[in-house]
């Protein structure tokens, strides 16, 4: 097969086509070819994936993130991996009656480092990835957009990337995100606390949710299967809101991600295909 590079630095830019929090600047500190190479990864993957997500928005979670995350759920269990979401409520008692879920402690008083470091001995994941997991800041707190400290109802994930004997992958679109310590310098010139987290490959994307979609394109490409055609965004959104999820920049529980209208996200899911000749 010849090379995806090109494709995927054509994925690369799509995903941030839109530059809605400043992702194109931040996509400069990176080494093209992230998304080829955070998809190798899952490609050859057998066994457990963890699939980190859940961003608490006011007393639930928003939509951005668990979409994304189910997706790549459905995609890495179709071809012949075992995907497990590791959430924290009340997304995790939303979503352990539907899918392989591991659960996290909100403003755990316990050592989070050795809940990680106990849950990836039982496991033994192939994989670690974040979908729009907030991530510490260099305080050690956790911050959302708008620099509120979120704390308090936030459960901690950055130990399973830190810790980790196995690869790492984090998708982030606003800076706050766990892996956003990887380019630490570029992320400063944001109007957010960053993140001071890393991994060993950090994904960006206008929306958390595309940036899965993005690493199913070239799953599709490497297994010949339009992997693509079987994602149904305003399915899983109309699941999620109806167990209460909520829009992260609105506050509202509408069909939407970061404000925008589900279609926004079904025409990334179109342009992908036809950049990867399924249309």
């Amino acid at each position: 097969m010849k090379s995806l590079l090109p494709l995927s630095r054509q994925i690369e830019d799509l995903l941030v086509a839109r530059n809605l929090r400043g992702m194109q600047q931040l996509q400069q500190a990176l080494r093209p070819g992230y998304y080829l190479r955070a998809a190798r990864i899952l490609n050859q993957c057998q066994g457990v994936v963890f699939i980190g997500t859940g961003f608490p928005v006011a007393d639930t979670f928003e939509t951005d993130g668990p979409v994304g995350a189910i997706a790549l759920y459905d995609c890495l269990q179709q071809l012949g991996a075992r995907p497990v979401l590791v959430c924290g409520d009340p997304l995790y008692s939303v979503l352990k009656t539907d899918y392989h879920c591991h659960p996290l402690p909100i403003n755990c008083q316990q050592d989070v480092a050795a809940l990680a470091a106990e849950a990836l001995r039982h496991y033994q994941p192939q994989a670690v990835i974040s979908i729009e997991r907030p991530g510490r800041a260099q305080d050690g707190n956790y911050y959302n957009m708008r620099g509120e400290d979120i704390s308090g109802r936030c459960a901690s994930f950055d130990d399973f990337l830190n810790l980790a004997a196995c690869p790492t992958l984090a998708i982030g679109d606003g800076g706050n995100e766990i892996g956003m310590g990887n380019i630490n310098t570029a992320v400063q010139a944001l109007t957010i606390i960053p993140a001071a987290t890393e991994c060993d490959e950090l994904l960006l994307a206008d929306v958390s949710n595309w940036g899965a979609y993005g690493l199913i394109a070239l799953l599709s490409v490497w297994r010949e299967q339009d992997l693509l055609a079987q994602i149904q965004p305003l399915r899983i959104l109309q699941y999620l809101s109806d167990r209460g999820s909520v829009d992260g920049v609105s506050r509202l529980n509408t069909l939407t991600e970061d404000s925008l209208d589900a279609s926004e996200g079904m025409a990334v899911l179109t342009s992908l295909r036809a950049l990867c000749g399924f249309s």
